[in-house]
């Protein structure tokens, strides 16, 4: 591609003029930062990001991840302007644009390509959702690490298939929220050379300047998290952009942050008004006098010069055609050399499952002690993950307690030294862990991340963020009740069942015993649009005999009959639970079968899962007209009343626990097999009397 810096300044306005004219026209939207990180985001694609418009899913790509995510213009212009190709939902190329001038036009509209923040799935050439600030980072952070392990399972002496590179633009924002920190150690402990962050500090936020809330020293910090540091001063110096990016290339031991100082909202005349340059529309005297200044003209809006489409075409289309048809070839011959790691590989792109990778899944024998639905899960995975290699995860320091390391030969871990291991080290970094899941899993791994149940509430964002982008993360949490005993309240979960149950998307499993815990899993990996937790015991739960009492493939429903009243007659009660507390209810129906009365255990692991169930299924499980009802569950009551109905009862937590053995918990807060009895009992006797039949 010929130098020509006009031109190239031209297509830098265009990308500042589309942005503001579609947040002008929004009246909404975020001007300041696409206009100011226009050249560094042109330079970096036209010059650098590996990547090809007409095939925007090739496997070795460069990623782009705009952390940034409120300059979402900043990236739609860019996929307007490089021609970027849709793809259908099987990821094959539709011919027609990821964004069109008329979706710029549309911008924060509804049902718009463009939304006011980069959508995953929505937006081809989207690599990953982002909103929060810093989640885009950790998502940098999982795609560099997935990008080295693919080097060390695929890549062979004679075909070395992939090398891709991460790119992440962050800002000020970015970097003071504390998932960042954790992304950034993370990363540099890892020694990811894949990984280049460009940071801009324009020091701006809405509130002002950064000054009246943050003053760190950026560099040295990140000079202390083993990464190398670079500096532009000025964001328009096109050599020194080009100059940085060619040392941040060539780094090979460890990550490089490219600092950029810019200004927000370059060329408007209130450039350093940092409400209308940032989070408002400029006004409609601004775009204009912005234009202006940046020699356009005034009263064409959405407006592409002639030669802009085709400097991008000259640059990074041509580039990333000419890498990807080069890749491909070398993939071509991959193909007959290696055969089964090819079939790995198109299994892990099609989003599939070897054949017979859940053959190996053990069955657990009746057992009146049981054993932890942790501890089953832990030989679960591992029964599992042996045969799918693409498996990878692991724990915020706690895999020890969560029982989710790999064991198996070869299972290894993954480290500065040893891209290859399967076996994740996230440290303590239980928020970070939960945005590099998303990140492995956004580059086609089946990746999980584990800690306690009451950890899942430094998790959210990326647990909420995963169901939004429809991605198929796994999160293990275990510990999950008063049952963990003397660490007392702060360990103890209890609203957090009902938070994770309240994200929609988000199947929530929480398995009642060993085979229940064998189940879920299954479910877990055979869902590849949604994302699932895992929620297990730290105790020993009783092994249900399966020969007495129904198997624990209902768990693949939701819920299910697990016991029902003899001879198929009507229940006069039903009892319902998660968990550890499901041999609590079988206890009981056990006893009331002894005494003549009939009586119905329904084990309900996942609600989720219950409610996409038609309502013929879901009558046969929960019949209307069988009106005494007890649910027992170790967690807050919120959302319980839609199965019990207002008048049933409801054996749950109104407190926080307590520091206790835990049989001392059990009695003190009424999850005992003689509670639940008397509820039952009283429930029978309330719908006897209100029929006038007592």
């Amino acid at each position: 591609m010929q130098n020509d810096p006009a031109l190239d300044q031209l297509c830098i306005n265009t990308i500042r003029t589309l942005s503001m004219d579609a947040v002008q026209k929004a009246n909404s939207g975020h001007p300041g930062t696409p206009m100011a990180l226009a050249p560094v985001a042109y330079h970096l694609w036209q010059n650098h990001l590996r990547y090809d418009p007409d095939e925007p899913l090739w496997p070795n790509r460069d990623r782009f991840v705009l952390s940034v995510g409120h300059a979402s213009m900043l990236l739609y212009s860019l996929l307007h302007l490089a021609n970027v190709k849709a793809v259908d939902e099987h990821g094959r190329p539709t011919g027609a644009p990821a964004v069109s001038l008329d979706d710029i036009e549309h911008f924060r509209q509804i049902d718009s390509k463009t939304p006011g923040h980069p959508e995953y799935r929505m937006t081809t050439g989207v690599e990953t959702t982002t909103g929060p600030l810093g989640q885009g980072l950790g998502n940098s952070v999982g795609m560099a690490m997935a990008g080295r392990w693919y080097e060390s399972h695929f890549n062979r002496p004679d075909a070395p298939l992939f090398d891709y590179r991460v790119y992440a633009l962050c800002g000020d924002g970015d970097l003071m929220e504390g998932i960042s920190h954790e992304a950034a150690s993370l990363a540099g402990h890892l020694k990811l050379s894949n990984l280049i962050w460009i940071y801009d500090s324009n020091r701006v936020t809405i509130e002002g300047h950064t000054d009246l809330a943050y003053s760190d020293d950026v560099e040295s910090r990140f000079r202390g998290y083993n990464w190398h540091t670079l500096h532009v001063d000025d964001a328009n110096d096109a050599a020194a952009l080009e100059k940085a990016l060619v040392e941040a290339k060539s780094v090979t031991d460890r990550p490089t942050l490219i600092v950029v100082h810019s200004v927000i909202g370059w060329g408007s005349p209130n450039k350093q008004d940092s409400a209308s340059a940032h989070g408002e529309a400029l006004g409609v005297e601004e775009v204009a006098l912005t234009k202006k200044a940046y020699g356009w003209p005034e009263d064409k809006f959405f407006y592409v010069p002639d030669g802009v489409h085709e400097r991008f075409a000259q640059g990074i289309g041509a580039r990333g055609k000419a890498a990807r048809e080069q890749w491909q070839t070398k993939f071509d011959s991959y193909k007959k050399q290696y055969a089964d790691l090819a079939r790995e590989f198109a299994q892990m792109e099609a989003h599939e499952l070897p054949q017979g990778w859940d053959s190996d899944i053990p069955r657990f024998d009746a057992d009146a002690k049981g054993m932890a639905t942790r501890e089953s899960s832990g030989k679960v995975l591992n029964a599992i993950a042996a045969r799918v290699p693409w498996i990878i995860g692991g724990a915020a320091d706690l895999s020890p307690s969560t029982k989710t390391n790999l064991k198996f030969e070869g299972a290894g871990s993954f480290e500065a030294d040893d891209y290859a291991g399967r076996n994740l080290h996230f440290g303590i970094r239980e928020h970070g862990m939960g945005a590099v899941v998303n990140g492995l899993v956004l580059s086609n791994l089946r990746a999980y991340g584990s800690t306690f149940l009451i950890f899942s509430d430094y998790m959210k964002p990326p647990i909420r963020l995963s169901a939004i982008m429809e991605v198929p993360a796994i999160f293990v949490f275990t510990h999950d009740s008063i049952g963990l005993g003397e660490d007392g309240p702060t360990h103890q979960p209890i609203e957090q069942l009902a938070s994770l149950r309240g994200v929609p998307g988000l199947t929530v499993l929480r398995p009642g015993d060993a085979n229940e815990a064998a189940e879920a899993w299954r479910v877990a990996l055979t869902q590849p649009r949604r994302p699932a937790c895992i929620v297990l015991s730290r105790q020993p739960l009783p092994t249900l005999d399966r020969s007495r009492y129904a198997p624990a493939s209902g768990v693949r429903h939701g819920a299910y009959v697990l016991a029902d009243a003899p001879g198929g007659s009507k229940p006069e009660v039903i009892l319902m639970a998660t968990g550890s507390e499901l041999s609590i209810c079988v206890d009981v129906y056990e006893k009331l079968k002894s005494e003549g009365i009939a009586a119905r255990v329904v084990s309900m692991p996942s609600w989720d899962i219950f409610e996409r169930e038609d309502s013929a299924y879901q009558e046969s499980v929960l019949p209307a007209d069988v009106e005494a009802r007890v649910a027992v569950e170790q967690a807050a009551s919120l959302g319980w009343d839609r199965y019990t109905g207002r008048l049933g009862a409801q054996i749950v937590m109104h407190t926080f626990g307590a520091s206790a053995p835990i049989a001392d918990l059990k009695k003190k807060f009424g999850f005992t097999p003689e509670a639940v009895y008397e509820a039952a009992k009283q429930q029978i006797a309330r719908v006897k009397k209100g029929r006038g039949t007592a």
